[in-house]
């Protein structure tokens, strides 16, 4: 089939929905590649690079849109675009079945089956077709870059001949796929990151990027991510309470807030009030992922930056991946090449559009002129949920001092049972042996006792350098070979060479042993 790219008529878009190398992989499924001339060029692809790849190039956009059996564009089609569709075709392109209704039932009149990539489900065989997160990914890393053109510090702290700069204070609203790379591109420039979410089991993803999860003082059971494909859900007035009354305590510390709560379907939710941008230091910055949905930011305004009269910088855009068009092409692209591999299971070059299958069926949002929105829930869970963990009973005191007292009294006891039996069975060896075998005896079997006693309470993770250590000093038994090694027995003389041959592996090994342990702890 003949799979087309026109050019973006969006004023400001600067993405392909084809590079190249996914034209290149496309017809490796059986299919013809067409690109609208100069589609790519804003994005670093000409003409000529497309050409070299196989791809035929189409003068108009009407004419691409008549000859293309499958259309894969980036953003919603215009009216105009929407008056070229056909019958029998089908469109590959973020196209939002809530926002643009009239568009999709339009569609669905015409017979064009609509593919949206915004409605990929959140399960494991789909991420490779997540365009959303591709999309969320690039934006979270160029909200920070844009943050640091705005403010006029250092990210990182630093201090110089000429005075101290203290390091940046930025929190990041929401950890989604935004939020986690606003965190790590944050973090990796030195700034301390502080972040929020509302689904608790992001926390650990949060701290293990090197950035402070902060935590309200509110008792409330949030609903898992796992039960919403991974997206927030709305809280309680309470919650909602709770969490602004923490911003606005943060509002005065921190340099750079970026927010990127959004829920699915929804206007997005107002975080930061007017209080909030009003209480913080001149120079600040605050970067809204949201606005277009309305904006995190009450005083956002779409696709704009504008100044507060307190010196706060509001920054608006709804551009951040066409702003890196080149990367964000290229994932975009391999989205759309994985989805178009699952619609040619047979690689030869036919659409197979299976409704059984969850992901088709979920980005489905019309075929056969019919709506197809809102597609049923997966077969299988978005996420798995998260296990339930019971918490451990919280002992009082008394308790806590019972379960003391019995376990000194069992360690008493196994003690003085190992004594008195080691005492009788020194007491029957000393009835039968001569009192010289005895005395080396009695000091062989306490130096047992002592270091089973110190090993014994040793955790086991330092056993290796303990051993290495010890095995070195306890080769001070090399000098009674020594002694002996000049006995007037031939015997004598075999068994103390072998005494000081093995001993000596046992202290320069044990040394050497030690030193491989502490130079793995050690910086090169």
């Amino acid at each position: 089939m003949k799979i087309g790219t026109p050019k973006e008529t969006f004023e400001g878009e600067n993405r392909v929905a084809m590079t190249p190398e996914s034209a290149l992989q496309l017809q490796k499924l059986g299919h013809t590649c067409l690109i609208e001339a100069g589609a790519g060029e804003a994005a670093g692809f000409s003409n000529d690079k497309y050409v070299e790849a196989g791809v035929e190039v189409i003068d108009t956009a009407a004419e691409l849109w008549e000859t293309a059996d499958v259309v894969a564009k980036v953003r919603v089609p215009s009216t105009a675009e929407m008056a070229m569709m056909r019958s029998d075709q089908t469109l590959i392109s973020f196209f939002s079945p809530v926002a643009d209704e009239a568009k999709m039932k339009e569609a669905a009149e015409k017979g064009t089956t609509v593919v949206a990539m915004e409605m990929i489900p959140r399960i494991s065989r789909a991420q490779k077709m997540d365009a959303l997160s591709s999309m969320a990914n690039i934006a979270g890393y160029r909200a920070v870059i844009e943050a640091g053109n705005n403010f006029g510090r250092f990210f990182t702290g630093q201090i110089t001949a000429a005075g101290k700069v203290p390091p940046a204070k930025v929190l990041v609203v929401g950890a989604g796929v935004a939020g986690l790379a606003a965190i790590g591109t944050s973090t990796s420039l030195g700034a301390i990151t502080l972040a929020f979410d509302v689904r608790p089991e992001v926390a650990e993803q949060v701290e293990s990027m090197g950035a402070e999860f902060v935590y309200l003082d509110f008792e409330e059971e949030q609903q898992d991510g796992s039960a919403s494909g991974g997206y927030a859900s709305v809280s309680s007035p309470e919650f909602r309470e709770a969490q602004l009354a923490k911003f606005r305590e943060l509002a005065p510390e921190v340099d750079i807030v970026i927010t990127t709560a959004l829920i699915p379907n929804r206007e997005a939710p107002e975080l930061w009030t007017e209080d909030m941008v009003a209480a913080m230091k001149p120079g600040s910055v605050i970067v809204d992922l949201a606005a277009e949905k309305g904006g995190n930011c009450k005083l956002t305004k779409m696709d704009e930056k504008i100044v507060t009269e307190n010196g706060v910088t509001i920054i608006g855009y709804t551009d951040f991946p066409s702003r890196m068009a080149t990367q964000a092409s290229t994932l975009f692209s391999t989205n759309i090449r994985h989805l178009l591999t699952d619609l040619t299971p047979e690689k030869d070059g036919v659409i197979n559009h299976n409704m059984e299958d969850d992901v088709i069926r979920g980005a489905t949002i019309t075929h056969d002129k019919e709506v197809t929105f809102p597609p049923p829930p997966p077969k299988v869970a978005a996420i798995a949920a998260a296990p339930k963990k019971d918490k451990p009973k919280e002992l009082t005191p008394e308790e806590k001092r019972a379960n003391e007292v019995a376990a000194f009294k069992t360690q008493t006891r196994n003690q003085v049972g190992l004594l008195a039996i080691g005492g009788v069975l020194l007491l029957a060896v000393g009835l039968v042996a001569p009192a010289s075998f005895m005395q080396h005896f009695i000091v062989f079997v306490l130096s047992v006792f002592i270091g089973f006693q110190v090993i014994w309470g040793v955790a086991h993770s330092l056993h290796t350098p303990l051993m290495a250590v010890t095995n070195a000093i306890s080769s001070i038994i090399i000098l009674g070979a020594v002694m002996q090694i000049g006995s007037g027995s031939f015997l004598v003389i075999i068994l103390a060479a072998l005494s000081v041959f093995m001993c000596g592996i046992n202290i320069f090994g044990g040394f050497l042993v030690t030193r491989r342990m502490l130079a793995m702890f050690q910086k090169s």
